[in-house]
């Protein structure tokens, strides 16, 4: 048994997505295989697809996925509908597949256009900033945008963060991995500030990233930089 929600702008979809739950193994080219599984692959309708497959939950969680809580798969779609509502880049959501074994969540999969940017933020774990300025300064305001709306991607980390610098110099950011997502919440600065600690990055990059993102904001560039740099030595310390 099986529940399939299809966006109305891909209904000649819904047969193959019925499928994937049988041809997923041997369904296009695997990217990322670790907890969860997301494969590269041909729609029928020529459309390169991403399907990520979420991992079997444990029982108590298969529980609440069933009855108490919208699983991982529908949470990521709902969100990169709404993401698309307010203008914030995100891979094109095509649709989620859950499938179900004795009443319960077994599997969840989600499906959404391939995005064509190439990038992530595990560059700069090991680069200086010189030649990149261009790149933080953009991501500065561009999540600055994010969080003056009540965005705020609760795992905002280096691979869930795409982008590229086209040939014209500008630069296009993409949010992926976004089930954990808050929407319509006051973005303080001090939740701001915390939301980069996740990134990789030397010194130089957060100095740049706080005043940029502290001019965004209007706020106070020495508070900003402090409450960054301190988030993020905090948070990398722990996992020393």
């Amino acid at each position: 048994m099986s529940q399939i929600v299809v966006n109305k702008a891909y209904p000649e979809l819904r047969p193959w997505i019925e499928t994937i739950p049988q041809t997923f193994a041997h369904n296009g080219q695997v990217i990322y295989d670790a907890r969860n599984q997301i494969r590269v692959a041909t729609a029928p309708n020529g459309t390169q697809v991403n399907i990520k497959r979420y991992h079997t939950p444990a029982p108590l969680n298969r529980v609440i996925y069933s009855y108490f809580r919208p699983s991982k798969a529908e949470r990521a779609y709902r969100n990169a509908l709404l993401l698309q509502e307010k203008g914030v880049p995100t891979p094109v959501p095509i649709g989620y597949l859950l499938t179900t074994r004795h009443g319960l969540l077994a599997e969840s999969y989600l499906i959404t256009k391939q995005s064509p940017l190439t990038r992530r933020f595990y560059e700069f774990r090991e680069h200086d900033i010189a030649g990149y300025e261009d790149i933080v300064k953009a991501f500065a305001y561009f999540s600055a945008r994010l969080h003056q709306q009540g965005i705020y991607h609760k795992d905002y980390s280096p691979g869930n963060i795409l982008f590229d610098k086209h040939a014209d110099g500008s630069i296009r950011f993409e949010l992926v991995d976004i089930n954990r997502m808050e929407f319509g919440q006051t973005v303080g600065i001090d939740k701001a500030c915390r939301n980069f600690c996740r990134l990789w990055g030397k010194q130089d990059f957060f100095e740049l990233l706080a005043a940029e993102y502290a001019t965004a904001r209007g706020w106070d560039a020495q508070q900003v930089r402090r409450l960054i740099i301190r988030y993020w030595k905090r948070f990398w310390r722990h996992r020393k």
